[in-house]
């Protein structure tokens, strides 16, 4: 497996890769002047040729950053995934490519998280619920049942939704806060009971 980015984030997905028996092959990082990341190589720019036969994953923690990367390379690009042993993710629960999963995140039936999301450090995913891509749930927020995420959208560490609640794409759900309501596309919503503060600009 190898990395792209090579970030505090990285260092979390390289952990739960080594804990499940998964070598890490090395990462890639735009920024010239990082060679190396606890004790892997940090090999430049992205390279196909190097990669070879191996996955990758987009180790990038900000989700349109994230985004981006994924859709400046190419369509054919294998993604893998990382699931820490520690995690608990049911039979019939779906985990696309490229996704990662930390330690102690739980994940019941029926959930379906797409592709390049983060399932932080013991975030709580109930059953039915439904992640578009490219979103993230922070460290111990937690999504009650049939709650639905839309693209890019941050659960800041945590937060509580309430069962069947719809946040919309690229949100952002401030820390803490209790979610009892549907939050429209590109909001910034925080509090008890959480609230919609401003549009977000992308």
């Amino acid at each position: 497996m190898y990395l792209y980015g090579a970030s505090g984030h990285a260092k979390v997905i390289i952990d739960s890769l080594k804990a499940s028996g998964m070598m890490v092959s090395g990462l890639f990082d735009d920024n010239p002047d990082i060679k190396t990341l606890l004790d892997y190589t940090v090999f430049g720019s992205f390279d196909t040729k190097r990669l070879g036969n191996d996955e990758l994953i987009i180790s990038v923690g900000l989700n349109n950053i994230r985004k981006k990367i994924v859709d400046k390379l190419p369509l054919d690009i294998p993604y893998g995934r990382a699931i820490h042993p520690s995690a608990i993710i049911s039979g019939y629960a779906s985990v696309g490519k490229g996704t990662v999963v930390m330690q102690g995140a739980i994940i019941q039936a029926s959930a379906i998280i797409s592709k390049h999301c983060i399932i932080n450090t013991g975030a709580s995913v109930d059953h039915d619920c439904h992640m578009d891509d490219f979103v993230h749930i922070s460290p111990h927020a937690t999504l009650c049942g049939n709650v639905s995420i839309g693209e890019g959208s941050w659960i800041a560490a945590g937060a509580i939704i309430i069962p069947g609640v719809k946040i919309g794409k690229w949100c952002v759900v401030g820390a803490g806060s209790v979610v009892t309501k549907d939050i429209p596309d590109y909001s910034l919503a925080a509090g008890n009971r959480c609230k919609v503060i401003k549009k977000i600009d992308l």
